[in-house]
């Protein structure tokens, strides 16, 4: 990842110059995951070969592919797991390390009318489960990624979104039995140092982990489970053949009794069916450098996980191992991605909730992709062609995409308890697909509009 300097000055933009596009060249910005720093720099595994056959082919190193795989191992199946880049590269050690029940997208109602009474409370207490899943395997496996049940408050951007809010929590209190509380204007002083919010909602049983040391335990214990791991190795095909697949990649092909697409916001047109079913958006986040202790209690007093009610929303959290800032949401657009334009609006955003921090150094930048779903739902299942999947998480992937890869696992070895309220979900294409990928800055532009004007 890119460092810009130009050989004069080499310290980091602060909030505000980041946000007003001062000296974009004269500044050093890391353009690379702040959760990167806490892991080793391992040099591609080149030497390790791919062998002639195992019983699962996994396409994708994050958290579902590595879920998946030590799930499968531990039922004593042969497992190797492909990676195009870095192990992890993507998402998984790129996101802002929040874990909530998976209930991001839609409000109970609507649910519900989307898809009945029935089927949304089945989603939505799956969605708890998955939760505790996360916290159970991260205890179990004793790894040390500074897990935390820190709870969420979601603040609201005006007053009609608190009382819709509320509603809401109380439909999902009935529906699903997830607890939550309001918090209103005048006491939400407790919960957050800005008064820019209308009060928020609290989900207490929500959490936080640093993504980079739970993928890298993840990795260890598949590993460790005799699991094989080649990274900087991209599958360029997979074709049926003898009851099982031909898996094709760029240092040779092993032939494989069943495979799993696991790739999220990374899928291409490796499994064309697949491919037509996801579309990848950019987000982006950046941290701060380290604030004085008194800032830091002031800004957040709970040390939560904290996001908005708008429709292009941002997210915002403390660093688990240093008081710093993490600030999330869309990555820039018609700019280039390791650029600092590409990441002026978080700053942005961040000074209008925090004005204090405008002086404050912005020493990381970076981005990522998100699998979004025509339906907003995650999915999992066996394709037409054979190949299981599981991916399209929609921006809530860090408990989805850890209990879908034990699920999908389940369901490879043909386990009763691999059954979710998901597996019989129409997967739908999106029209007219290419077009979708190019609409997608188009949308977020109405989406911002339509935030500002209330509508």
């Amino acid at each position: 990842m890119p460092m810009i300097s130009n050989g004069g000055s080499s310290r980091s933009p602060t909030a505000w110059e980041l946000a007003a596009g001062k000296r974009d060249p004269a500044h050093a910005l890391a353009y690379k995951p702040y959760w990167w720093e806490a892991l080793p720099d391992e040099p591609a595994n080149l030497e390790k070969t791919v062998p002639r056959k195992c019983d699962v082919a996994i396409v994708g190193s994050g958290f579902t592919g590595l879920s998946a795989a030590l799930t499968l191992l531990r039922n004593g199946r042969q497992t190797v797991v492909f990676e195009r880049d870095r192990v992890g590269y993507g998402a998984s050690t790129r996101n802002g390390g929040q874990i909530g029940s998976g209930n991001q997208k839609f409000r109970v109602k609507k649910l519900i009318a989307l898809r009945g009474r029935k089927k949304a409370e089945d989603m939505l207490r799956e969605g708890t489960r998955m939760l505790d899943y996360i916290a159970t395997l991260i205890a179990d496996e004793g790894i040390d990624c500074h897990f935390r049940r820190c709870g969420r408050f979601r603040a609201a951007i005006r007053p009609e979104h608190y009382e819709a809010m509320a509603r809401d929590m109380d439909d999902l209190k009935e529906v699903a039995g997830v607890e939550s509380f309001m918090v209103p204007k005048s006491e939400q002083a407790s919960e957050i140092g800005s008064d820019v919010f209308f009060g928020g909602s609290v989900l207490p049983s929500d959490a936080s982990l640093h993504p980079g040391l739970y993928h890298a335990g993840l990795l260890q214990r598949v590993e460790s489970a005799g699991g094989l791991v080649l990274d900087h190795n991209p599958v360029t095909s997979v074709s049926a053949k003898n009851g099982g697949f031909v898996v094709s990649t760029g240092r040779g092909s092993t032939f494989a009794r069943n495979v799993i697409i696991a790739t999220n916001g990374y899928t291409d047109g490796l499994v064309p069916e697949l491919g037509r079913r996801i579309v990848s958006i950019g987000s982006a986040i950046v941290a701060t450098d380290e604030l004085p202790e008194t800032v830091f209690n002031k800004l957040l007093p709970k040390n939560r996980v904290y996001g908005n009610t708008n429709r292009v929303f941002y997210y915002f959290r403390g660093a688990p191992d240093a008081r710093r800032i993490l600030w999330g949401g869309r990555i820039g657009r018609l700019v280039r991605s390791a650029s600092a334009a590409a990441f002026a609006h978080l700053a942005r955003d961040m000074i209008s909730v925090f004005p204090e921090l405008k002086d404050v150094a912005v020493t990381y930048a970076w981005d990522g992709k998100i699998g979004y779903t025509f339906d907003e739902v995650p999915h999992l299942g066996c394709a037409v062609s054979g190949v299981h999947y599981a991916l399209g998480y929609c921006g809530t992937g860090v408990s989805r995409a850890t209990y879908f890869g034990n699920k999908i696992a389940l369901q490879v070895l043909a386990k009763s308890d691999g059954r979710t309220s998901f597996d019989d979900l129409t997967f739908p294409t999106f029209p007219v697909h290419p077009l979708a990928k190019r609409a997608v800055p188009a949308v977020e532009t109405w989406y911002r509009i339509r935030d500002a004007a209330n509508i």
